[in-house]
């Protein structure tokens, strides 16, 4: 029997990994084309930049999310008090980044409210 719930949560880990993983894959591909065409078109506005750096650190902040999960799943089966400590140290330095990133977008979601001259796009997230 733990041999068989050993497996499933396993498995379920890899496959929460692998959505956090497809999140900051994709987010961070579109961050790249977003600051690209920036880059390349028309002098890009303040809230232009701002908008591509929010979307992105909202999909960070999601995927990092599904990675601890992932991290939580595999503690439940660690055999031994040294992978838990790693898992927990993993853990612990996910959880300051979700922290610092969910801080920094809560400051620019908040000047964002102040500036009535803020475009609407840049609210938007996962």
């Amino acid at each position: 029997m733990e041999h068989w719930l050993t497996s499933i949560a396993s498995f379920v880990a890899l496959a929460i990994e692998a959505m956090a993983l497809l999140i900051i894959a994709v987010s961070s591909l579109m961050a790249f084309l977003g600051g690209a065409r920036l880059m390349l078109g028309r002098a890009a506005t303040n809230h232009q930049e701002r908008a591509v750096w929010l979307r992105h650190a909202r999909w960070l902040v999601a995927g990092l999310t599904f990675q601890l999960a992932a991290d939580l799943v595999r503690s439940a089966i660690a055999p031994t008090w040294d992978e838990i400590g790693r898992l927990a140290a993993i853990a612990l330095i996910r959880t300051f980044l979700n922290y610092f990133l969910e801080r920094d977008v809560a400051e620019v979601t908040a000047l964002q409210r102040r500036d009535p001259a803020e475009p609407e796009t840049l609210r938007g997230g996962p």
